[in-house]
């Protein structure tokens, strides 16, 4: 039933909109009849009435607020955030093959995933939900964690870190604003189908950081043995969760990060 959600003329704005899960999100939000900006630093791949593309830095506290501000000065409010920007680069704490690799955590790669993946998020989260608490409006945060974020991961502990702070915005803001009729979400995704995002320098950072072949990385990418349901996840099974939270339909939800993995876990 296409409407069921009824989020029909409602403004989300999504950080990172234009690939990967931020672009699933996008098509299942504007495929329920909603109004989308996307707040990323490059353009869709395509173009529809009820999308706007902001380009913004979600890491700039003046570029933050622009987006808010048009958001504002064209619909009025904001019904819902999704904060979806993020970014992975895969390292070790320490090599024992080669101390001064690359691949070892250096400071700029620190503090580039947690400007990206938790300094935006509270930027972006700050200026939405002080229009909402202004304007008296019920409203939705989402925040885009990940299963690395819940289980941890090897070559992946700095982006792993990044996600357990947002799960920790997650719980806290959600006790905050709960009197104040503004839900907050976590989704973490698991292993997901392959994306845009998967590339060749992100997938020889990781298998090194693994001790394997660009190759060998690859052929586990179908190796579900460790999902009890046996197969990756689909970008657009994590979309249809996120409108499903942004809907009154979930109108209890707050305060958890929930596990998109098809079973998954450390164990």
């Amino acid at each position: 039933m296409k409407n069921w959600m009824d989020i029909h003329n409602r403004v989300y704005i999504v950080t990172g909109g234009s690939c990967g899960i931020g672009e699933a999100i996008v098509r299942e939000l504007l495929s329920q009849e909603a109004y989308v900006i996307n707040a990323d630093l490059n353009a869709p791949a395509f173009e529809d009435g009820r999308l706007r593309f902001v380009k913004t830095d979600v890491t700039k506290h003046e570029d933050v607020q622009a987006l808010v501000n048009k958001t504002i000065d064209e619909f009025g409010k904001i019904d819902g955030l999704v904060n979806n920007a993020g970014i992975n680069l895969p390292r070790l704490l320490a090599d024992d093959k080669k101390p001064n690799s690359k691949y070892v955590i250096h400071e700029d790669d620190f503090d580039k995933m947690f400007s990206v993946n938790v300094k935006s998020v509270y930027l972006v989260s700050q200026a939405v939900v002080k229009e909402m608490v202004g304007k008296k409006t019920a409203g939705v945060v989402v925040n885009m964690s990940s299963e690395a974020g819940l289980e941890g991961s090897q070559g992946q502990s700095v982006y792993s870190a990044t996600k357990g702070a947002i799960n920790g915005f997650t719980r806290s803001w959600a006790k905050e604003l709960g009197n104040l009729d503004i839900r907050v979400v976590g989704v973490a995704p698991g292993i997901m189908e392959a994306t845009g995002l998967r590339t060749l320098s992100y997938e020889k950072a990781l298998a090194y950081t693994r001790n394997k072949t660009v190759d060998e990385l690859r052929a586990g990418y179908n190796n579900t043995s460790t999902i009890p349901m046996g197969r990756s996840g689909k970008l657009m099974e994590v979309a249809d969760l996120v409108s499903y939270l942004l809907s009154d339909r979930s109108s209890y939800i707050t305060g958890v990060t929930i596990n998109v993995a098809g079973g998954k876990s450390r164990g």
